[in-house]
């Protein structure tokens, strides 16, 4: 396991239900190790002020730690339903960045965000599990939209008014990250 899968793994721990941790170890048990890979396999983008191109791992954790920082914005509190919805939009937003078959492919996935919200529709029953029906749809919408009009399921009248707020905010923090506006301190890296 990557260092900075641990430290996602921490934060999420600290601030998602118990319910909602649970199913979160359970997901990463299932779904593809692409958390070391980097999050431009082409190595153009998403650099850092060292020109090295971060793993998934670190960029889904900065976004997690920056989130974590400012959610009082939407009045989250660590612990509770609404936070198992925001996290688990961030930490599942890239995890099928690779697609379905991330051994096999060398390059990113272009359409990793509806791969994932197509997921998380198809199982929407196990989401209801420890999610209300509400809280899925804003799950699936946040990872369906994360990278806003250049999401594969927005038509050219995407507008971020036709969405819930953190379908803007969690493409906000991807877009300060794969722009290297995020600053970590040191004792939390």
């Amino acid at each position: 396991m990557s260092n900075y899968l641990e430290k996602m793994n921490r934060l999420l721990l600290r601030n998602m239900t118990d319910t909602g941790y649970a199913f979160w170890s359970a997901v990463i048990q299932k779904i593809s190790t692409i958390w070391d890979r980097p999050t431009s396999s082409t190595m153009k983008y998403h650099k850092k002020d060292d020109g090295r191109v971060p793993s998934v791992s670190e960029h889904t954790y900065e976004m997690l730690y920056s989130c974590v920082a400012i959610w009082r914005l939407f009045d989250v509190k660590p612990k509770t339903e609404i936070a198992d919805v925001l996290l688990l939009s961030i930490a599942l937003h890239d995890a099928f960045k690779y697609g379905e078959k991330p051994h096999i492919r060398k390059h990113t996935d272009k359409t990793h965000d509806k791969i994932c919200a197509d997921m998380i529709n198809r199982g929407k029953g196990t989401f209801l599990k420890f999610l209300n029906e509400n809280y899925v749809d804003v799950l699936e919408e946040s990872v369906r939209f994360h990278s806003g009009r250049w999401s594969t399921d927005a038509d050219e009248n995407f507008d971020f008014d036709k969405h819930h707020p953190f379908v803007l905010f969690i493409h906000m923090l991807d877009m300060f990250s794969a722009n290297n506006l995020i600053h970590i301190p040191e004792e939390s890296k």
